[in-house]
């Protein structure tokens, strides 16, 4: 079974909300998960994303792999947690 972690949106119409979570690859975009490893809200300035870093860690060493989306959120807040 392939991993990757990937968004799946929540939230009313023209208010979302994303978690972050580890799914198969098989599965839909709003369908079963593995596992909820954090939240991404675009919806408040600056855009609040939360995230489980143990877990995330755990599942890169897995060997999922983030999808584009993901991979930029993880990027811009491994440099927000440097610079604070």
């Amino acid at each position: 079974m392939a991993v990757k972690l990937r968004l799946t949106r929540k939230g009313t119409k023209k208010k979302p909300f994303y978690r972050i979570v580890a799914a198969d690859i098989e599965a839909p975009r709003d369908g079963k998960f593995l596992e909820a490893v954090g939240t991404y809200d675009p919806m408040q300035d600056p855009a609040v994303i939360t995230l489980k870093q143990d877990r995330v860690q755990y599942w890169l060493e897995q060997g999922a792999k983030p999808s584009t989306t993901v991979k930029s959120i993880l990027k811009k807040q491994s440099a927000e947690s440097v610079s604070a």
